[in-house]
């Protein structure tokens, strides 16, 4: 029966794009989290929309789920393909389409990689500002798939802003061209916004037309070193009224000590319990703005010391410290939460998590870091090597349903910027409502009436 199907996807594609080998297989078919062991049927590699839709409807008539694949950068389980499903991969489909300077939009393809398209802007004199650390191997389909946000959130806001026109190929094969680059269009549902963040389980996004803005001027890079969260909030709240803030991000001196052990070096001669990295434009008077808020901060305490980057490469430096984090600790197969809440309850939020943590992780490496600017925190913990692998996954499965009472006592939610997937989705109805989730299936049953796209994923 597998070879029938194999043969039948050979026969709308070609042989060498449809990949069987076992390391096609492991390696398309998961994502960054390493918690569940992929078995796809297949990996096919269309290169148009009309392959795309070929595939949906061959998946219709043959019941075979479909799980598309971008870059595979996220920390959910949302591209795993462990049931024997077929990985739609869009790699290939990664053209950069038309540039329109008088609507500053610019249009590509799925499979497009976030760098490539940053780069694309940059070389038109636009700037596509949704930015993070991911950025050479994320695509813009699983972007828009996952809404992702990143480190520039804090001035741009999420990928959802940015996304002036999709087309989707929704569970019945058919394409939707929704919204066509419009800024205004009252004409009722805007399909897009709803197919933005629901991670491929209502239609597979082919191709974007992609908003572009003014690139900033004269970025200017400072590390501060920083004695608690309280500080860190404070630090935010100055900055945020003298300098004209593109990012604020901070990491705890665990982040930092992974990140030293992986070849990084600190500009500090004494370590400091926080770290707050402040990226802004050096427009008007920013030097005398960045000093105020440099010895305000000294005055009352908030900081003990500061670098402020002196060229490019000090910049990209001071960035490898906050960017390095992820990498860094990912030897330790880590259990990751992504989590927000409003930047006004990050602190009392945090006081409660931290308290959480140190009760019920008392011999486990709990790593912190992330958007704070914006209310969006991760948390990596750490296997410790000696522990069994199911052991841990149930001790952390068991302390996240007990954040998700923090989470529900702040308002936040369990998933900033990664999805829900199949980790978090025991948690949603935490953080939704049961009438919030009945409408997601009733829409689910519309978009997908057959139930192919990426099930099992999200609810």
């Amino acid at each position: 029966m597998s070879a029938d199907r194999i043969n039948e996807l050979v026969s709308l594609l070609s042989a060498e794009r449809v990949l069987t080998t076992a390391a096609d297989l492991e390696h398309y078919g998961r994502d960054w989290t390493r918690w569940w062991q992929p078995a796809p049927l297949a990996v096919a590699l269309p290169e148009n929309i009309a392959e795309v839709q070929a595939l949906v409807r061959w998946a219709i008539q043959r019941k075979v789920a479909i799980v598309p694949s971008g870059g595979r950068t996220g920390l959910s389980g949302g591209a795993v393909a462990a049931h024997g499903e077929l990985v739609v991969s869009f790699e290939r489909m990664h053209r950069i389409g038309e540039f329109d300077p008088l609507d500053r939009t610019l249009t590509v393809e799925a499979g497009a990689v976030t760098e490539t398209v940053q780069q694309a802007a940059r070389e038109r004199g636009l700037c596509y500002p949704v930015d993070f650390g991911s950025r050479g191997s994320s695509q813009i389909g699983g972007n828009i798939a996952t809404n992702a946000g990143g480190i520039k959130v804090i001035r741009y806001g999420m990928t959802r802003e940015w996304v002036a026109g999709l087309k989707v190929v929704d569970g019945r094969g058919e394409l939707l061209d929704l919204n066509r680059g419009l800024v205004k269009n009252a004409t009722g549902y805007d399909l897009r916004h709803l197919m933005i963040g629901s991670e491929g389980t209502l239609g597979l996004v082919v191709e974007t037309t992609l908003r572009l803005t003014d690139a900033p001027r004269n970025l200017q890079v400072m590390l501060l070193a920083v004695p608690d969260m309280a500080a860190v909030m404070r630090l935010l709240e100055l900055a945020r009224g003298r300098l004209a803030l593109t990012a604020f991000e901070f990491f705890t001196d665990r982040a930092m000590d992974h990140v030293l052990t992986e070849g990084g070096q600190s500009p500090f001669e004494t370590r400091a319990a926080c770290y707050v990295l402040v990226e802004y434009e050096g427009v008007g008077d920013h030097e005398s703005a960045a000093m105020a808020v440099f010895e305000s901060g000294m005055e009352n305490g908030w900081l003990s010391d500061g670098v402020m980057a002196q060229s490019e490469t000090q910049a990209q430096a001071l960035w490898r410290l906050r960017e390095g984090i992820t990498e860094s600790v990912a030897r330790y197969t880590p259990y990751k939460n992504d989590v927000s809440v409003r930047v006004s309850r990050v602190q009392a939020f945090l006081s409660d998590m931290d308290a959480l943590f140190a009760c019920e992780y008392p011999d486990i490496e709990v790593v912190w870091f992330g958007h704070v600017g914006d209310g969006n925190l991760h948390v990596s913990v750490l296997k410790p090597e000696s522990m069994d692998k199911a052991a841990f996954e149930h001790a952390c499965e068991r302390v996240t349903g007990m954040l998700c009472d923090v989470l529900e006592k702040h308002g936040g939610s369990i998933s900033a910027e990664h999805g829900v997937g199949l980790l978090k989705k025991p948690y949603l109805s935490r953080v939704r409502s049961a009438a919030e989730i009945e409408l997601m299936r009733q829409m689910k049953r519309v978009f997908d009436p057959h139930g192919i796209l990426n099930p099992g994923k999200l609810l």
